[in-house]
């Protein structure tokens, strides 16, 4: 491990001394040391993000009960919501690479200082949106085309998930570098107390029951909010107490060098964030202008239908990220190669699998979200056999995509999301539009997104370029 100092090519004693007495406290017991296998971090991945999936289905179910403009409303304010958190998603890239890298080279006090390096870089951007969110959270959602009354729902949603974007931060980026460093355990048991806690809430500030006042659609954004507050505040509790595997550090996690490769490997994870929420809002754009609130509405029921298809994907993502950057910095290229390929495997067949399942019983559970609203139980089946049958295409996706993110190659996924959402997507529903086509046409533009983004990720990875993207020289002071 480099002692080297900002300023100096020469350590003094004590920083020498301090750097020791730091590597003593940050190095995790043996046991914590070994390599995870991909099902190790794949499971509690998937349950982490299945809890979340089953609050976003009762969301639907609560929303659904207050009709399919409520519905397009949260659809509209969670994707504005989630194009504002392209620099978490950033960060994070970076996170994971760099604290994966690491520990893969036992290097745990340089994972300690790129996590608190990560932490507050989250931190100062969360403020940031915040304040863009909350002020111009109206001009934002009006491009989707909603009547004035779903408009208004949509930006009262934005406005009160804004308020809670440092809480968001903290979970996101103290979850990835947890998951990072093999730990992917502990992320699961605090979702799940964020999610426990989300379902109550969810019920009390979306109906007004017990006294609690009747929000509507802004009520689920509250609930969120206020759940993800007792996640982040119970994670930087156990964090400051040392109780993580992964340590809070007081200094020397300011760097220059450290920084830099955070920015280096971020931004342009950034960058492919804002372009997939551009390319998205584009599609949406296209059809709630000129298909109705009801197509639009069938969009995002589709996709919390699929979503338990896509939480298996997050979480061989997240260990194709994780294993891809441990091999790597242990110098193990062939394993890194191998661990891509397996996560990519076992994502196909499950999210495969998953996808029949859903299009078996796409029009039952269309109705179950929807009762007899039946234009857009109608748009909802077309859209739900579509994007299921795209399952296996999109396990690429995740797991590929995932892999060269670990290795710090977060341009090629950028240059294949440009190519296949903007050029094949957007391009083909404009084309759809054009010609007066019906909204399944539109719909099955993403399947020539998947499929073009696909055979680029595998080709990339199979070219083994990523293996040397960033350098295995520390950072650590």
């Amino acid at each position: 491990m480099s002692n080297r100092s900002e300023d100096s090519d020469y350590p003094s004693i004590a920083d020498e001394n301090a750097a020791e007495a730091l590597e003593h406290y940050a190095s995790p017991a043996a046991d914590e040391t070994q390599t995870p296998t991909i099902a190790q971090l794949a499971i509690p991945s998937i349950l982490g993000n299945l809890s979340f999936t089953i609050v976003g289905m009762v969301q639907t179910k609560f929303i659904g009960e207050l009709g399919a403009q409520a519905l397009a409303a949260v659809g509209a304010g969670q994707r504005v919501f989630f194009a504002m958190q392209a620099v978490l998603m950033a960060v994070s890239a970076g996170t994971t690479a760099l604290v994966a890298r690491a520990w893969g080279a036992g290097d745990y006090t340089e994972a300690s200082r790129v996590t608190m390096a990560s932490l507050v870089l989250a931190g100062a951007f969360s403020l940031l949106v915040t304040v863009l969110g909350y002020f111009f959270a109206p001009a934002i959602a009006g491009v989707f085309g909603l009547d004035q009354h779903t408009l208004e729902m949509a930006a009262d949603n934005i406005r009160w998930l804004c308020l809670f974007n440092v809480a968001f931060a903290v979970n996101f980026i103290l979850g990835a570098a947890l998951r990072a460093s093999g730990d992917a355990w502990t992320p699961l048991w605090i979702s799940a107390g964020v999610n426990v806690l989300n379902l109550p809430l969810l019920y009390l500030f979306v109906f007004g029951h017990h006294g609690f006042p009747e929000m509507g659609v802004a009520g689920a954004a509250v609930a969120a909010g206020l759940s993800f507050t007792a996640g982040a505040l119970l994670l930087m509790v156990l964090w400051v107490k040392q109780k993580f595997r992964v340590k809070h550090v007081g200094g020397g996690w300011w760097r220059k060098e450290r920084l830099r490769r955070l920015l280096d490997i971020g931004y342009p994870a950034a960058v492919e964030q804002i372009v997939f929420q551009i390319g998205f809002f584009a599609f949406l754009m296209l059809i709630g202008n000129f298909y109705g609130t009801e197509a639009f509405a069938a969009y995002n029921i589709g996709v919390n239908m699929l979503m338990v298809c896509m939480t298996v994907g997050f979480g061989f993502s997240i260990a194709g990220s994780t294993l891809v950057g441990q091999a790597l910095g242990a110098n193990d290229h062939a394993g890194a190669s191998r661990a891509g390929w397996r996560a990519m495997g076992m994502a196909m067949i499950s999210m495969g699998t998953l996808g029949v399942l859903v299009i078996i019983y796409a029009n039952e559970l269309a109705y179950f979200f929807l009762g007899d609203e039946q234009l857009t139980v109608t748009y909802t089946v077309q859209f739900t056999y579509l994007l299921g049958a795209s399952m296996p295409l999109m396990a690429i996706e995740f797991a590929i995509g995932g892999a060269l993110r670990g290795a710090g190659d977060t341009r090629f996924p950028l240059m294949a999301t440009i190519a296949g959402l903007i050029g094949v997507r957007c391009g083909l529903a404009a084309l759809a539009t054009y010609m007066g086509l019906p909204v399944v046409w539109v719909y099955s533009a993403l399947v020539g997104d998947y499929l073009l983004k696909g055979m680029m990720l595998v080709w990339r990875f199979r070219g083994g370029r990523w293996k040397t993207i960033i350098s295995t020289a520390p950072a650590s002071a």
